[in-house]
């Protein structure tokens, strides 16, 4: 074996005696037969589950010797299935010889293109009574379309004198094709070949396939791929339940061992896996529970998705902790956890001022006794009975009212037209009104008006004193420094200025304001 390829082989091909001896052996004779490889993964003790990844690994460390894995096609009560023997004889037979890369189809085709329609039949004849070979039946279609337009390009540059040579080879060709016919019915009589398939394991639910011509409406799309997962009965629960179960253990015994042995690691991997394959198998198969639920909460500040997918969360921690030994159905345990997701992520998002949980909890117990009440009074209780039957005072009862208030857009249409908003209706407390501002420019008038009659250091001292200025009132220190004067005498003079203003002859002017 190859330097490069020796560094690079995976564990599972490396500890393996009989196949590592299967692959000096194929080195040897040039190619392998299927048969032997699945007896060296039974005699290495590999799990049938791990069989298409290690066949996988295999193949790629036989391309790189270049040795052939001959593997015969096995049929699929299912689906049409991708072959691993890429290289197998009967498929090249059966599908290069029609797509000119052989030296004997590539002769074919040189001749006249009725001579390579003749070919392309034969090749239908041989390729028709295989039913597990649909897609390559279709991609040596596509090959023939591209075998007629060369041979119809090389007919011109070949002679005519050797046609009947050229006739000869292919009738040669076609008895090649023949004979790779029965020897592929041959293969698929045994049924004991290796088929690699994209699909998952039987114990799998159905693929969701992503199809061309979705609809505009995501909902309707998202109720039609989990309408394809069928459901599950008790029994298979169970079994899935279990199977969950274990896949966790050895989960944590990987993350928490320090050392294992390399097959008790390849074990606990394997068990891992086929954990995480059930716990998708049985999230799959609920989703509808999921649905069903939110329905109830629609029209509460969420979209219909978002709460689906928030109850998703739920449905995965159900998933998780359920446990099967008590005996109950798993929808009757995942109801709880996907109403707790639901109703916590309406507390945390549907408001548009966000709430605490917990005070979203009293405010929706506030609200049931409230209707309860209601029902039972026949009017609406008042916060001393509520209190009373949710031991609490009145004042909180009233504060989580409160709380409890939806906040109303400004923009919210009004009437049947929607031509107004409700924001139009609310007052402008800050507005200022005509009448006022007018009032107010007539006193400021007035009041310079009754200034101008007194001194300037005593209008002046008034002035600062009461913000008329600037709107700033100053200390008595503040205008004795301006006045170079102590802050007695400022005084001194506020007091003799004030005794002016109050005067009849210059309050009375004022006096109409006041009001």
């Amino acid at each position: 074996m190859s330097a490069s390829t020796s560094r690079t082989l995976p564990p599972e091909i490396a500890e393996s005696e009989s196949v590592m001896a299967l692959i000096e052996r194929g080195k040897a004779d040039g190619q392998i037969a299927g048969d032997d490889v699945r007896r060296a993964f039974e005699a290495d003790q590999i799990p049938p589950t791990q069989w298409k990844n290690v066949l996988r690994s295999l193949n790629q460390i036989l391309e790189e010797e270049g040795v052939t894995l001959m593997v015969s096609a096995a049929e699929s009560p299912k689906r049409a299935r991708k072959s691993v023997a890429a290289k197998s004889p009967v498929k090249r037979t059966a599908t290069k010889t029609v797509a000119a890369k052989t030296t004997v189809t590539r002769t074919v085709a040189a001749t006249a293109a009725s001579t390579v329609e003749s070919t392309d039949a034969v090749a239908d004849d041989a390729v028709a009574p295989a039913p597990a070979k649909k897609a390559a039946a279709k991609k040596t279609a596509a090959k023939k379309t591209a075998v007629k337009k060369t041979a119809a390009k090389k007919t011109a540059a070949k002679k005519s004198g050797k046609q009947d040579d050229e006739l000869l080879d292919g009738d040669e060709a076609a008895e090649e094709v023949k004979a790779g016919k029965g020897e592929e019915e041959e293969g698929e009589g045994e049924n004991k070949g290796f088929v690699l398939s994209d699909d998952d394991e039987d114990d799998a639910p159905a693929q969701q396939v992503a199809v061309a011509g979705a609809t505009a409406d995501p909902v309707k799309d998202y109720l039609k791929q989990i309408g394809k997962v069928p459901l599950l009965n008790a029994e298979q629960e169970v079994e899935l339940a279990k199977r969950i179960e274990a896949g966790l253990f050895a989960e944590d015994k990987l993350a928490n061992a320090d050392k294992l042995a390399p097959k008790l690691k390849r074990e606990l991997e394997i068990i891992a896996e086929d954990g995480r394959r059930a716990k998708n198998h049985l999230l799959e198969a609920n989703l509808r529970l999921v649905v069903s639920l939110a329905k109830r909460y629609t029209g509460r500040g969420m979209l219909f998705l978002d709460l689906i997918q928030e109850g998703n969360l739920g449905l995965i921690r159900a998933v998780e902790k359920f446990d099967y030994t008590k005996g109950y159905k798993f929808s009757t345990y995942a109801t709880w956890w996907i109403r707790q997701a639901i109703t916590r992520a309406m507390a945390d998002q549907a408001r548009t001022i966000r709430i605490p949980v917990h005070m979203v909890e009293v405010i929706n117990k506030l609200a049931r006794v409230q209707r309860q009440m209601l029902q039972d009074l026949g009017r609406e209780p008042t916060p001393e009975e509520l209190a009373k039957e949710l031991d609490m005072t009145p004042e909180k009862v009233i504060e989580v009212q409160k709380y409890g208030r939806e906040p109303i857009s400004l923009h919210t249409p009004l009437g049947e037209d929607g031509d107004s908003e409700f924001g139009d209706l609310i007052e402008d407390s800050e507005a200022v009104v005509p009448a006022d501002a007018v009032s107010f420019t007539l006193l400021q008038e007035q009041l310079h008006s009754v200034l101008d009659t007194l001194s300037e250091r005593e209008a002046g001292v008034v002035s600062m004193r009461f913000g008329l200025t600037d709107g700033q009132p100053k200390t008595l220190d503040e205008i004795g420094k301006v006045y170079g004067v102590t802050r007695e005498r400022i005084r001194q003079i506020e007091s003799k200025t004030m005794s002016k203003l109050r005067h009849p002859s210059r309050s009375q002017v004022l006096r109409d304001y006041l009001d």
